[in-house]
């Protein structure tokens, strides 16, 4: 079999052949920032850029890709103040508190993690960015108020440094590869 119809089985049944490999190869640093960036994408690995966006959405939808989404710089922005809020939760009432944190236009992150006590009782994580820490704590004050009752004690922990963000990153095919 030649590599151009060489193809593999994620451990999910997802398929990811050679021409899905070359996409992803293709937009592992980004999308192109052009009107039109499937078929950007497609001038480099030689598909037409309808052909791109449905592979790119199979991929997504198997779970070979988790998303397609922007990742803006938000130091670049002003955002300087980066918080993450962690809050110890209600267990009985995390889901619902964790969607209405989530929904807060100041909220880029939100999830739940589990609690290790007793050193750490926080179960809610929220990601909150400002363009100074009072503004962060103007937010968190926001969230507290929100989850009400609900929420037992939080913290916000600051960013200290920048930690270099990337995706998905396949190795480049090195020459003798079969």
């Amino acid at each position: 079999m030649s590599d151009s119809t060489c193809r593999s089985e994620s451990s999910n049944g997802a398929v990811f052949d050679e021409q899905d490999r070359a996409i992803v190869l293709a937009t592992q640093s980004g999308l192109p920032l052009v009107s039109d960036p499937w078929g950007a994408v497609g001038a480099q690995v030689d598909m037409s850029a309808e052909e791109v966006r449905r592979r790119m959405q199979r991929m997504q939808e198997t779970g070979v890709i988790r998303r397609i989404a922007a990742v803006p710089n938000h130091y670049r922005l002003g955002y300087v103040a980066n918080g993450m809020t962690v809050w110890d939760i209600e267990d009985d009432e995390i889901d619902r508190m964790g969607r209405e944190v989530a929904r807060h236009p100041g909220v880029s992150h939100c999830y739940r993690r589990p609690r290790h006590l007793p050193e750490w009782p926080y179960n809610l994580f929220a990601m909150l960015h400002g363009r100074s820490r009072e503004e962060v704590e103007r937010q968190a004050d926001e969230l507290a108020a929100l989850l009400g009752h609900a929420c037992r004690d939080h913290q916000i922990l600051y960013s200290s440094r920048i930690l270099k963000k990337t995706g998905l990153r396949l190795a480049v095919d090195s020459p003798g590869r079969t």
